[in-house]
């Protein structure tokens, strides 16, 4: 039995094509069409449905999208007021549809006398009627911003606009969630290595080659009680750790198995294995960063997750964030909790400029983190290349504990964005002088295509870059540029652990927002003992994600 809303939709394409005869007022159609605030109903759910812009250019669908599109010269600029549009929108295709002053969904007889339910309607980019308001240079010119004003390119709406139930998604009264998964694939080349080099840390050759670099699954969902709690789950396979073929250890690595609790509006409690709340680079998903890999200093010197409790909140009309956790990695390492180190974690995040329309922002953030001495402490790193032999070690210290200082500093502005942390490592040890280890890292992007990385005032953190008009939509996906200059010292006092110093140049393009592709050049300077060592690399990325 067919789905009566289906049928409507259905019965709407048919009067399209069977009216056009009518409509034979022909007007003559600009090389550029914007029509506002065009809704397209969804067959099954009116829950579903969207207010969008179409923009049509020389006589074909140029893009359609929920966020404003700007009117250029020459632009015929309509208001379709809520009007429904009939008809197919695709991106690249000629324009041809219907624009009905009513949803035919809530009242079917319009469908039955589209002549004068039509308030407008183009075929093959010519306009055929057009009874909508023409409102060009109706919208007030804004003046210029203090320091940048900023609009990043319109998104476009998928054209497959209907509902579409997903196999990953499930909703139940109590239980919501999505399955989620990503797969990287790493291929890298070394391109040049002095006999320095290979006297500090061998034959690098030895280490090119495929890889997958991650294969990861999960879920993210929520409990639906009346604040919702949301829970997160992911694990790893080991059997890819040597390269593209499976090795012999199958088991699988829980990487996150976490609880958030919301206590209030502006609080919530995270608990179970998480990313201690320290460092912009640590907190944000490293798949969707401008570099491959974290910078050395916060490999080397701050740790990817542990078992504990997080608190956290927002301040300052959301201009400020806060969090600060206690952690112990007992249950994960097997061991007993007297025997396994402590560490006390705090990170707070403040935005003193953020212009009028947020394309322009400055954020200041710094975090601290205490761990005793109940177990050795060990600094060591690669070269920001995965595949990649340990550059820098200190070798296992015997410390009373440490302390960790982490300032950081960002400015975006528009499609550019400059980051920078620092890490001080203040290791308490008398009988090696008490040594203090240190590095930072600067960072640079430009987004080509000209999106903006958005800011999670929540947890003070840069996300992905958005995709304004993906390849599937007629349009290059998103470009960015990237360069970083990065630095750790781990040779300090009694403590020869190395210096190393790396430039990176980096290109990544999401042709999709689930798939991106990356080149990573990196040069590298390694000191130790004495001894000064060179080389450089390449090393390529696929990503393909399930969403």
């Amino acid at each position: 039995m067919l789905n009566p809303r289906t049928l409507l939709v259905g019965l709407g394409f048919l009067v399209l094509l069977m009216h056009c005869s009518f409509l034979l007022a022909q007007e003559s159609s600009p090389d550029t069409i914007l029509i506002k605030n065009v809704r397209l109903i969804d067959p099954v759910s009116a829950a579903q449905d969207h207010a969008v812009n179409i923009l049509i250019k020389k006589n074909r669908i140029d893009i359609v999208s929920e966020e404003p599109i700007r009117e250029g010269k020459g632009t015929l600029v309509v208001e379709a007021s809520n009007g429904v549009v009939l008809g197919d929108l695709e991106i690249g295709g000629p324009a041809s549809f219907l624009i009905l002053e009513q949803n035919p969904q809530e009242n079917p007889e319009i469908l039955l006398d589209t002549k004068t339910h039509a308030v407008f309607a183009i075929h093959k980019g010519n306009i055929l009627r057009n009874y909508l308001k023409s409102v060009v240079g109706s919208e007030p010119q804004v003046p210029p911003r203090r320091w940048f004003a900023y609009t990043p390119p319109p998104r476009s709406y998928p054209v497959a606009y209907r509902y579409r139930p997903k196999w990953n998604r499930w909703n139940t009264r109590y239980v919501s969630g999505i399955f989620l998964g990503a797969v990287l694939l790493d291929r890298q080349f070394w391109l040049s290595q002095d006999e320095s080099s290979r006297q500090l840390v061998g034959d690098l050759t030895d280490s090119e080659g495929g890889k997958i670099r991650a294969l990861r699954v999960g879920a993210v969902g929520t409990l639906n009680f009346e604040r919702r709690w949301i829970y997160t789950f992911f694990a790893a396979t080991r059997a890819f750790d040597k390269g593209f073929d499976a090795g012999e250890d199958n088991s699988l690595i829980i990487y996150d198995y976490r609880l958030d609790i919301p206590l209030t509006e502006k609080m919530s409690l995270a608990v179970g294995k998480q990313k201690e709340p320290i460092s912009m680079e640590r907190l944000a998903a490293l798949s969707f960063w401008p570099m491959q890999e974290r910078a050395t200093v916060l490999d080397a010197l701050l740790p990817a997750r542990n078992v504990g409790v997080t608190l956290s909140g927002t301040g300052l009309d959301r201009r400020m964030t806060w969090a600060g956790g206690v952690f112990n990695d007992w249950f994960d390492a097997g061991q007993s909790f007297s025997q396994s180190s402590n560490q006390f974690v705090g990170r707070t995040t403040w935005l003193p400029f953020i212009s009028a329309d947020e394309s322009s922002l400055v954020h200041l953030g710094f975090g601290v983190r205490y761990t005793d001495g109940r177990e050795k402490l060990r600094y060591r790193t690669t070269p920001e290349f995965n595949q990649s032999p340990i550059f820098v070690d200190t070798d296992l210290l015997d410390a009373d504990n440490a302390m960790t200082y982490n300032p950081e500093v960002s400015w975006r502005m528009g499609p550019f964005w400059l980051s920078s942390e620092a890490v001080l490592k203040d290791v308490s040890a008398r009988q090696l002088d008490n040594p203090l280890f240190h590095g930072y890292h600067v960072t640079g992007s430009w987004s080509l295509t000209g999106e903006m990385r958005p800011y999670n005032r929540r947890s003070g953190v840069f996300g992905q870059l958005p995709v304004a008009k993906p390849v599937t939509e007629g349009g290059l996906g998103a470009w960015e540029l990237s360069m970083r200059w990065s630095n750790l010292d781990l040779s300090q006092k009694q403590v020869e652990g190395g210096e190393l110093g790396i430039l990176s140049l980096g290109l990544n393009w999401w042709p999709v927002r689930a798939a991106s592709f990356s080149a990573n050049y990196r040069y590298t300077s390694l000191d130790r003992r004495g001894t000064r060592g060179k080389s450089s690399g390449v090393a390529l990325r696929l990503l393909l994600m399930l969403e």
